[in-house]
């Protein structure tokens, strides 16, 4: 097995064995393949009950509020992953990826968040509005790996902002959260290409084990043989299933929906529920492609529909 460690050089990171780089050619190749699928214009959010307050100190409950974006709800403690609520993927409000739905939970309708994870700062991952927001409405803490510290100046003076490298530990009191390999890259504009770490996490609580995965290729799929080794089985994963067409362009940087039931059972997960698809468009696939295409790469593997979960937006689960 590989064992996935990052290098940073000149001040930038890099994974050697792993290179996501696409040249300019290779871009407007892609941009001009005329393959990519029509979304809607907007979709309505189905209605669903509120999450809750809070969840006793043996429970587990997740909420998915679109693309990355999830509120875990675990022994007591409300943590928010990659807090997207923008109605942009963009450093433009004209232009750029636009949502095409609203986010499941509003951000005035959150319950006290304690943490937000943030995996790397791509712009549908760390959106600096909506965190701005967040540390002014709540008392939490901001966890990120190296270097991505600098693009949140406008939190609220006192917001903890902690800085880590993969499989070192923010303790939370019994809780403890540790950013894990992921097969990815950085890029905030147009100079800084991968001078910030990106990450998945993983959570552990006296009675559970939750692995978000953010944004990660499959490589080989050792980075998440390495994630169970050190850390355990998790009772519940956050699996990405979006974003991935034309291969020959995303397989570096983004799995699809194969590759994510191969991380699933790669994981051992008990549980595992999809992100990242149906809120922006990113690729060329449809809207409904990666739902559709997993439930048949469940069939395919024998994993049961219940086991592997796409939830609706608003979308409250108790594994």
């Amino acid at each position: 097995m590989t064992k996935h460690s990052y290098r940073q050089a000149g001040g930038r990171f890099h994974l050697p064995g792993h290179d996501s780089t696409k040249s300019a050619k290779d871009f407007w190749r892609w941009q001009t393949s005329g393959r990519r699928e029509r979304w809607p214009a907007w979709v309505e959010n189905p209605v669903h009950p509120a999450p809750p307050r809070r969840v006793s100190a043996d429970g587990l409950s997740v909420t998915w509020i679109g693309h990355s974006t999830a509120l875990i709800q675990a022994h007591g403690l409300n943590i928010l992953t990659d807090p997207f609520f923008s109605l942009r993927a963009s450093p433009f409000r004209f232009a750029g990826p636009k949502r095409v739905r609203a986010p499941g939970v509003a951000l005035d309708d959150l319950p006290p968040i304690d943490m937000v994870l943030l995996s790397h700062n791509h712009y549908d991952h760390m959106d600096l509005p909506a965190l701005e927001r967040l540390s002014h409405d709540h008392a939490l803490t901001l966890v990120t790996p190296h270097g991505n510290a600098r693009h949140v100046r406008q939190l609220k003076p006192g917001t903890g902002v902690v800085e880590l490298g993969w499989h070192d530990v923010h303790k939370h009191g019994p809780v403890s959260v540790s950013p894990t390999p992921a097969l990815h890259w950085s890029k905030r504009t147009l100079y800084d290409r991968n001078r910030a770490l990106w990450s998945a996490f993983f959570i552990t609580t006296p009675s559970h084990k939750i692995y978000f995965a953010a944004d990660t290729g499959f490589g080989t799929g050792d980075h998440f043989v390495q994630t169970r080794e050190m850390y355990g089985e998790p009772d519940l994963a956050l699996i990405p299933i979006g974003a991935y067409e034309p291969r020959w362009f995303m397989a570096p940087q983004h799995i699809d929906p194969d590759e994510a039931v191969r991380a699933h059972k790669l994981l051992g997960a008990r549980s595992s529920m999809a992100i990242h698809h149906a809120t922006i468009q990113l690729t060329d696939e449809g809207i409904d492609d990666p739902a559709r295409e997993l439930a048949e790469a469940r069939r395919q593997h024998g994993i049961p529909g219940h086991e592997f979960r796409v939830l609706e937006v608003g979308e409250t689960w108790r594994p």
